[in-house]
Order: structure tokens, then C-alpha cells, then sequence
């Protein structure tokens, strides 16, 4: 009998088409052994093409029953491993986007980081993008000082220090963080199963986060492992409407705010967070053009 494989690639798409060759491609060399693949789809218009697509290599293609976000494709598509592939029962999950390339032995240095690292259970690689430098994947949770700095100042000063504190940008070394990038990262599938999954009221953005930071309440770590190497090329459809996206993204970061400050007597502080990130939507937003834009969070 054939083993299961350790490690199930899960991903999301919606009208992704042929951009999602290159990442299929890359997963055979990622692993030094066989890993499933599944692909959920969020409603694309050409679902019978990108099936045929993922077929041809070796993937699993599921509808997801509609557009159900990031996170709760993620979802669906372990519940399609779950009753499309029951045979499989993987110790880890490769929740990843779909415009992402992953670089030769990536998976393989992902669970080696895994099995060396008990305590650990989220496990995030160096993410490139498409210009070959490092995106900040592998952050430290939002506080409201940190936030606040970042907000204000993150678009026309990216070296100011609450930002540069955020994104932990000069620590490309294998470090605990307190959230890792959702475009990329392993994690334990009873982990994953134990936590219920991503929290699908984050349509888009802030998943990640709110994902992070439970790992952490349950006990366990977060760890960057920059000896893996992804590319993210932002070629995903996600981002085709660059104001919807930044919209949504304030929307979740408020979400995300005004959970971590939900006593009754902080009710001062939710109104003036809700003000102040709808503002700051409308502004970053003042001359958006609906072209491509990765993720910024």
C-alpha cells in the first residue's frame, strides 16, 4: 500500500486561467516526495479549463460553491481533501496562493523545520516577489502604537521605525513571529483542524493575522524559515481591482481592531479606529486605477 503523503498543497482560485501553470509546475520540485494537491475554486467563469489545467497535473479541482474570500476557499478546499481524497492524511498543509512559484526543495526544508521544531505550528518561507526582493511575510501582531505608525506613515515612509518594527524586514533569519504571510506557509493539520480553519468573516486580508494569533494562543509558535524560498509574482486574479481590495483590507483591519479592543469601555477607541481607517481608505484610494495590486497588508 501506498503511504499517504505528508504534506497537501491547498490553494484558491477565481478566473485565475493560466496563471496558475507556473505554480503547479513548481510543486514536483518543491518535494522530494509525492504531496496532494488541491485547488478550490471561488466561481471562476472558466472552471472546465482550469480543471483540465489542474488535472493535467495531478491536481484535484473542487468548486467551492462560491465566493467565500481567501480564507474560506482555503476551508473548502480541505473539505474537499477530506471527502474527494479520504485516503489522505496529511501531517501538514501548504496553504498557499495560486501566482506563487515555489523554489526547488521548499516544501521539503518547510517540514524539516517542522520535525526539528516541535513547539512549532505554522511554518513560513522567505517570499519573494517578482523583482527578487524579500516581502515582509513574517510580522509581529498589530498593536494600536505599532498600527498607528505603520498606517500613517507606511506609503511615503517605509523606514519609519513602526513599520520597519512591524514588518521585521531586516530579520531574515529563522525567528518566532507573530503572524505569517497567508500567501504562503505549512502548517500542522491537526493544528489547522484544531483551530476550525481560517475565520471566514475576513473576506480578504487579515486572515492571516487572526490566524496567527490563535496558533500563539494555543501554545504554539509561529516560526519564519527563510531557508525556503517562494516567488510570489502577483499574477493572482484577487487583485484585479486595486481600490475593491484596498477597501476590503481596511475593512479587516478594522474587523481585526476592534476585536482585539472589545471591552465595553474601549467603545471610544473602536469609534475613532472605524473613523479614522475609513478615511484613510478614501484617501489611499483618492486615485486607485483599476489595475493589478499584490497584497500590502
Amino acid at each position: 500500500m501506498t503511504a499517504s503523503p505528508r504534506v497537501a498543497v491547498l490553494t484558491v482560485t477565481y478566473n485565475t486561467g493560466e496563471t496558475i501553470r507556473p505554480f503547479l509546475a513548481s510543486v514536483a520540485d518543491a518535494s522530494s516526495t509525492p504531496v496532494a494537491v488541491v485547488i478550490a475554486d471561488n466561481g471562476s467563469a472558466d472552471l472546465d479549463a482550469l480543471r483540465a489545467i489542474g488535472e493535467s497535473y495531478g491536481a484535484t479541482v473542487v468548486s467551492s460553491g462560491g465566493n467565500r474570500g481567501y480564507g474560506g476557499g482555503i476551508d473548502a478546499a480541505l473539505t474537499a481533501l477530506d471527502d474527494v481524497l479520504p485516503d489522505v492524511r496529511p501531517d501538514f498543509l501548504l496553504v498557499t496562493n495560486p501566482d506563487v512559484v515555489l523554489a526547488p526543495g521548499s516544501i521539503d526544508e518547510l517540514v524539516r523545520a517542522a520535525d526539528r521544531l516541535p513547539d512549532g505550528g505554522a511554518f513560513g518561507p522567505r517570499i519573494l516577489d517578482d523583482q527578487g526582493e524579500t516581502y515582509p511575510s513574517a510580522r509581529q501582531l498589530p498593536s494600536l502604537r505599532t498600527g498607528l505608525g505603520h498606517a500613517a506613515f507606511s506609503r511615503f515612509w517605509p523606514a519609519n521605525p513602526w513599520s520597519q518594527r512591524y514588518w521585521s524586514t531586516t530579520q531574515v533569519v529563522e525567528r518566532e513571529a507573530g503572524w505569517l504571510s497567508g500567501a504562503c506557509f505549512l502548517i500542522r493539520t491537526s493544528l489547522f483542524r484544531q483551530l476550525g480553519g481560517f475565520d471566514e468573516s475576513y473576506f480578504m486580508y487579515f486572515e492571516d493575522v487572526d490566524l496567527g494569533q490563535r496558533v500563539g494562543r494555543a501554545g504554539r509558535t509561529n516560526v519564519y524559515v527563510p531557508s525556503a524560498v517562494v516567488t510570489h509574482t502577483g499574477a493572482h486574479s484577487t487583485s484585479s481591482n486595486r481600490r475593491r481590495m484596498e477597501i476590503e483590507h481596511h475593512r479587516s483591519a478594522y474587523r481585526y481592531l476592534s476585536r482585539k479592543y472589545r471591552a465595553w469601555w474601549l467603545w471610544p477607541l473602536r469609534v475613532v479606529l472605524r473613523a479614522g481607517l475609513s478615511v484613510r481608505a478614501r484617501w489611499v484610494t483618492r486615485d486607485a486605477p483599476t489595475t493589478p495590486s499584490d497584497r500590502q497588508d
